[in-house]
């Protein structure tokens, strides 16, 4: 008899251990495992989280039923005598919804990712609080505050849609000077100072709740900054939709860096792809200069990397000297 989640079983029975940081243990959206496309598998210890992209029925409620047996299964071999937590969420493009399978979830709930701690909240809305598949952006600008304070350079941060903020907890820790939080959710940002605090991070963050398309002056004036983040929303009515706003988003770039700064600019959308972001660039800003694309998390392998997640670096022309002096922050 076909076993429509076949490989997604075959991955939970080959778990050797539990993971210590938050993360994807299966990528059934990558298009890489035939019957589980709409299947996904995400470790916020000490919970489970499986999301179904499917709609809900009959099949997907006994798909889901066989997942938690598997897991139950595994989680026996891997951490004997201890509750196994599951939540189900089912997710479309309308609404989602979240139930308990097994177990229950903890509040607070903090999970850890290279050494930094964030609180998530699995039981509520589409976003839990720190997207998994930017582990590699947030490791690379640790990497890259870490190198300009290992050469005696300071290093301010723009962190432009902030949600909840862990590019800035990571950028602190690695030791920049001064991060700018800028988002519209008044709630993302308190949870965003809350990791903040769980890291023991204090003066430095700021955290301003305003819209960035009305706040460019104010921003500006708080530059130049050596390192601007981007990771906006594809599609968020009233907010921010990449195809019409990206491009007044990249325009402003060049008079927000430093000579030489950097951007990082993030893409969500299948319906884009990297040449999008690459012709807005060469279009809107010219003077930045095309670095990499960094390569997503390998638990996010998918089989058309155009519709993954784009994450670009670009770099301003040292000799371009569009940034001004700022004047600080007070958080």
């Amino acid at each position: 008899m076909h076993d429509p989640i076949a490989s997604l079983r075959d991955a939970i029975a080959a778990w050797p251990t539990l993971p210590a940081d938050a993360q994807r243990c299966f990528h059934g959206r990558g298009g890489l495992y035939p019957g589980c496309e709409a299947w996904t598998l995400d470790w916020f210890a000490p919970v489970w989280l499986l999301t179904c992209f499917a709609p809900l029925s009959d099949a997907t409620l006994a798909i889901a039923d066989a997942v938690h047996q598997a897991l139950a299964a595994r989680w026996a071999a891997l951490a004997p005598g201890q509750p196994l937590n599951l939540v189900l969420q089912h997710r479309d493009e309308i609404r989602a919804d979240t139930r308990v399978l097994a177990g229950a979830v903890p509040e607070p709930h903090v999970v850890s990712e290279q050494g930094a701690r964030f609180r998530v909240h699995l039981l509520r809305g589409y976003n839990h609080g720190l997207f998994l598949d930017m582990a590699a952006g947030r490791q690379w600008v640790r990497e890259q505050v870490a190198s300009r304070v290992a050469q005696g350079q300071g290093c301010k941060v723009l962190n432009l849609f902030a949600y909840t903020c862990a590019f800035s907890v990571v950028a602190m820790q690695a030791g920049a000077d001064q991060v700018v939080n800028i988002d519209m959710a008044a709630g993302a940002l308190n949870i965003g100072k809350a990791n903040h605090a769980l890291n023991g991070l204090g003066a430095g963050a700021s955290f301003l709740p305003h819209d960035i398309f009305s706040s460019w002056g104010k921003l500006n004036r708080c530059g130049p900054y050596d390192l601007v983040i981007a990771d906006p929303p594809s599609y968020q009515k009233g907010s921010f939709v990449a195809e019409k706003d990206y491009a007044r988003l990249i325009r402003r770039l060049p008079a927000l860096l430093a000579p030489g700064g950097q951007a990082l600019l993030c893409l969500n959308s299948p319906k884009r792809n990297t040449a999008f972001l690459q012709d807005l660039v060469a279009a809107e800003a010219p003077s930045l200069v095309f670095e990499q694309r960094l390569p997503n998390p390998p638990a996010f392998a998918d089989a058309q990397p155009e519709r993954a997640l784009k994450v670009l670096v670009f770099r301003l022309d040292a000799q371009d000297g569009s940034g001004g002096p700022g004047e600080p922050m007070v958080p």
